[in-house]
Formats: C-alpha cells, sequence, structure tokens
C-alpha cells in the first residue's frame, strides 16, 4: 500500500492561488494513478483531477481552466495548481491513487487516500 500525504492548503481570497502537493511512499510511483478530490460541508466527495501513469490528465467541470495537475516521479509527488479561486472551491482536498488501471474521476477506483488538507476561499 502507498502512503499519501498531501500539504499546501490554507486560506486564500478569492482570486487567488494555492498550490497543492500529494507525496507518496511505499512503492514505485511511475506505475501510480493519482487523482484529487474534494469534499465541501455537506457535500459528497467531487472529483477534482487526474494524472495517469502515462501522463494523460483529466478534470472535473467545475475546475477546468483553473487548475492544473502535474506529476514529478523522481519525487514521488503530483501536483494541483489552483489558479482563480473562489468561495465555492472552499472543501478538504485528497489526493487517491491506484496501480490497477481504471475510471479516473471515480472514488472506487482508488485504493490509496491521504488524510486531506483545507483549502478555503474567502469572498
Amino acid at each position: 500500500q502507498v502512503h499519501l500525504v498531501e500539504s499546501g492548503g490554507g486560506l486564500v481570497q478569492a482570486g487567488g492561488s494555492l498550490r497543492l502537493s500529494c507525496a507518496a511512499s511505499g512503492r514505485s510511483f511511475s506505475n501510480y494513478d493519482v487523482g484529487w478530490f474534494r469534499q465541501g460541508p455537506g457535500k459528497e466527495r467531487e472529483f477534482v483531477a487526474a494524472i495517469n501513469r502515462i501522463y494523460y490528465t483529466l478534470y472535473g467541470d467545475s475546475v477546468k481552466g483553473r487548475f492544473t495537475i502535474s506529476r514529478d516521479n523522481a519525487k514521488n509527488s503530483v501536483y494541483l495548481q489552483m489558479n482563480s479561486l473562489k468561495p465555492e472551491d472552499t472543501a478538504v482536498y485528497y489526493c487517491a491513487g491506484s496501480e490497477k488501471g481504471g475510471a479516473l474521476a471515480s472514488t472506487t477506483y482508488y485504493s490509496d487516500w491521504g488524510q486531506g488538507t483545507q483549502v478555503t476561499v474567502s469572498s
């Protein structure tokens, strides 16, 4: 099992930017797909973005054009650059991973999850 740790969350004003990091340890990262999900208060967990082992990227409709996902296999890390943040982006952000190969936007695909990092966007 891979251990995932998110970092980079915080409080930012609307229109600002944050960069989240997801660091992985425990096994080879190069054959690992990684996704970002978020869960706001009283809401279901929502797909944000994913990047697979061949660097294919996928984004949720609500973040397209504002968020960018990337990975650095040498550092066993995945990043989520979040620009033009809105109050509705406020949530706990989780990174998740799997090496099985499957539906990147589905929570059920991922076997490993981080503990989450809080992102709060003030208006």
